[in-house]
């Protein structure tokens, strides 16, 4: 939780001190940083802005588990120039388990995801907070809440068309 409030802290700083004039991007490929207890933790994130105000987000976890997840995600502006808000559903497949007993099998579920995101001026860098709690629907039923995660993408293509 204090990490939680920390990063909050920092990307309030960043954007309230800073005069910095943002632009939107189109799509983004980085890495998604996250606590190791949801079934999509530490993940390869790519982004593709569909319109200005929705997107789609495939996440890779390569560590035990392996999985791969996607969200749609629903952006709203902010009264900071380069700040959205998100929010979106979303549903993931993993294969395997932390346990060596259950290695071989093959997990499914839901997610959700609620996040700050900030595009810089002048730099292709993203950076995001989110949390995405997890509700695991094969293989047992499992909600997970504890699932926060920062991501830093490299963004590239220009502004998201408005129709």
């Amino acid at each position: 939780m204090k990490k939680i409030i920390g990063l909050c802290i920092f990307l309030s700083v960043i954007c309230f001190t800073q005069n910095l004039k943002a632009q939107d991007y189109k799509m983004a490929l980085g890495v998604r940083l996250s606590n190791m207890t949801p079934r999509i933790n530490n993940s390869v994130s790519f982004k593709y802005f569909m319109n200005e105000g929705h997107a789609i987000e495939g996440l890779f976890t390569f560590s035990n588990p392996v999985a791969i997840g996607g969200i749609y995600e629903i952006y709203r502006p902010m009264n900071v120039q380069g700040l959205k808000w998100f929010f979106g559903p979303g549903g993931y497949v993993s294969f395997g388990d932390t346990n060596e007993a259950s290695s071989g099998t093959v997990f499914a579920g839901a997610m959700g995801i609620l996040g700050l995101d900030y595009k810089f001026n002048n730099v292709p860098i993203n950076i995001s907070a989110d949390w995405k709690p997890e509700l695991n629907l094969i293989n047992g039923i499992n909600f997970e809440a504890a699932a926060v995660g920062l991501s830093v993408r490299f963004t590239f293509g220009g502004a998201p068309r408005t129709n």
